[in-house]
């Protein structure tokens, strides 16, 4: 058993994490609000050069003013993105699962995704075991972290390939996997992938997996990854099912 001032240090630390989140996303709120102000000024002082231009007194000055312009919106829809990535990490803390079709909730975000494999030339592959047991979900969150791995399967992919997404009974729950034809990663990066703000994406906020992580955790399930350059990746999602009930009840002795 542990010591009892062990316990009392280990709820501490947990205490002061959870107020230092909840302090840290209060400040990500605050911020979206000036950034929000400051994005629509850029665009109306935007409108205003390109107001100026059109009637033809525009010079080398208006055109430096407007890359400006542009340079300062393209930093504000960045800051964005990561206040936005930051408090859906911050609250993935309690979700609400209920019974569902995994098969069925992958179908439909396949379907909803495949535009966008298309447009990336990435074929995207199912084999969905259809005698998957049922498990117990929260839709949105747990799409949002399925959606997030297929992003970034699809974006290591940067000239087209192939993704498989496989379903299957996995002891007493189901993995599911994302298996795709990227160049894979080096060691080192794949012992970081999960580390928060760790990114090796122009412009990326480095929370996505880690986002990911905390959501199948949240649902008692793990996530790992497999890769090595030049092989691709694979992740495994293992979440556990509940017990099916007996169909008949038992017979009384």
């Amino acid at each position: 058993m542990a010591h009892p001032a062990l316990l009392a240090d280990q709820q501490t630390d947990g205490d002061t994490y959870a107020e230092l989140i909840k302090l840290v996303s209060e400040l990500a709120h605050e911020i979206r609000n000036p950034l929000s102000s400051i994005r629509l000024n850029m665009e109306l002082l935007a409108e205003d050069v390109d107001g100026i231009a059109a009637e033809g007194a525009g010079n080398q000055s208006t055109r430096r003013a407007r890359a400006k312009i542009d340079l300062v919106r393209h930093e504000c829809d960045r800051l964005q993105k990561l206040l936005d990535d930051f408090l859906d990490f911050s609250r993935q803390e309690g979700i609400a699962p209920e019974p569902g079709n995994l098969n069925v909730e992958i179908d439909q975000l396949l379907d909803f995704f495949q535009p966008r494999a298309d447009e990336a030339g990435v074929e995207l592959v199912r084999f969905l075991d259809p005698e998957l047991p049922a498990v117990r979900i929260d839709r949105e969150t747990f799409r949002s972290a399925l959606l997030n791995l297929l992003i970034n399967a699809t974006q290591a992919m940067d000239t087209g390939g192939q993704l498989m997404v496989r379903t299957r009974s996995a002891g007493l729950g189901v993995t599911i996997e994302l298996i795709d034809t990227g160049p894979g990663m080096s060691r080192e990066t794949l012992a970081r992938v999960f580390e928060a703000f760790y990114s090796t994406k122009q412009g990326g906020s480095g929370l996505g997996l880690p986002t990911a992580r905390k959501i199948v955790e949240a649902h008692g399930g793990t996530i790992d990854i497999e890769s090595a350059p030049g092989r691709g990746t694979k992740v495994a999602i293992w979440l556990p099912a509940p017990p099916r009930l007996p169909t008949e009840p038992p017979v009384s002795l």
